[in-house]
């Protein structure tokens, strides 16, 4: 799945598959990053000098938004329930989320383990109102890899 180099910022759609569910025609997604903490370690050098380094610690759990139009698609719901009914061990699963070209073929995965659902939030709206409703999808997770 290499990037095309003139195309290597664009993405189209997204995906999220945890376990058995599949989320597609994700429009939105954000906080989806890899950290880890930095540990600073002072040592001195031969001639006297005081050098302080960074060195990687140990990696940060992390939460990703999913925002999307709303559908008759209730599979994150049910993982929500699920997961707030005291089966939350069961609710963790591994999964991806998956960037998708213009073409719906995917580009790019990013491998989530340990990942539970936080949230489920509906857009407001009025009666009357013409805008798209959406709902936004909070997952956390325990580590990423990117594949």
């Amino acid at each position: 799945m290499a990037l095309p180099d003139s195309d290597g910022s664009t993405g189209h759609s997204f995906g999220l598959e945890v376990g058995e569910i599949v989320i597609k025609r994700i429009g939105e997604i954000s906080g989806l990053k890899m950290e880890h903490d930095v540990i600073e370690v002072k040592e001195n050098t031969p001639d006297g000098k005081v050098v302080v380094k960074k060195l990687p610690g140990r990696p940060k759990a992390g939460e990703v938004t999913l925002t999307r139009g709303l559908t008759s698609d209730d599979s994150f719901g049910e993982w929500m329930k699920e997961s707030h009914s005291g089966r939350a061990g069961d609710a963790r699963e591994n999964g991806a989320l998956i960037v998708f070209d213009a073409e719906g073929a995917p580009i790019r995965r990013y491998n989530l383990v340990g990942v539970r659902p936080k949230s489920l939030e509906i857009t407001s709206s009025k009666s009357g109102d013409t805008s798209v409703l959406t709902e936004k999808l909070v997952v956390a997770y325990e580590r990423m890899e990117v594949e």
